[in-house]
């Protein structure tokens, strides 16, 4: 059985600005403080069980946009998670949606492409 461990967002330039960022945005904490350094650092869910998210300063080829792997963020309220989003330092990307879609694209400070999903009835209990 295989089990997702981590994603890795290579080649980021400003690690503290980007760790920030996503420490913030997924409510993650390093998985190991001691082990944060200037190549990189792997966060972890401050509480409860999912996938690492590693931040990995290495040289990575250039971003293809739009790019063939990027996360969904499920959300309970998708206006007001793509607001604190933005307030983290995301910014929007701009692009002729689909009817009907029910995600926003978005991308981090460092212009890494996520989607903002919105899943109220996953968390609704219905």
């Amino acid at each position: 059985m295989l089990v997702v461990g981590s994603v890795v967002i290579r080649g980021v330039r400003d690690l503290a600005r980007q760790r920030a960022f996503w420490s913030s945005a997924l409510d993650y904490v390093a998985r190991d403080p001691e082990e944060y350094n200037d190549d990189g650092v792997v966060l972890r869910p401050r509480v409860g069980n999912g996938p690492n998210l590693t931040l990995d300063t290495a040289r990575a080829e250039p971003q293809a946009a739009p790019p063939r792997i990027h996360l969904d963020l499920y959300a309970a309220d998708q206006h007001a998670e793509v607001k604190r989003l933005k307030d983290l330092g995301a910014t929007e990307v701009e692009w002729k949606p689909p009817e009907g879609a029910d995600f926003v694209v978005m991308a981090d400070p460092e212009g890494n492409r996520f989607c903002v999903i919105d899943k109220a009835q996953m968390f609704s209990g219905d």
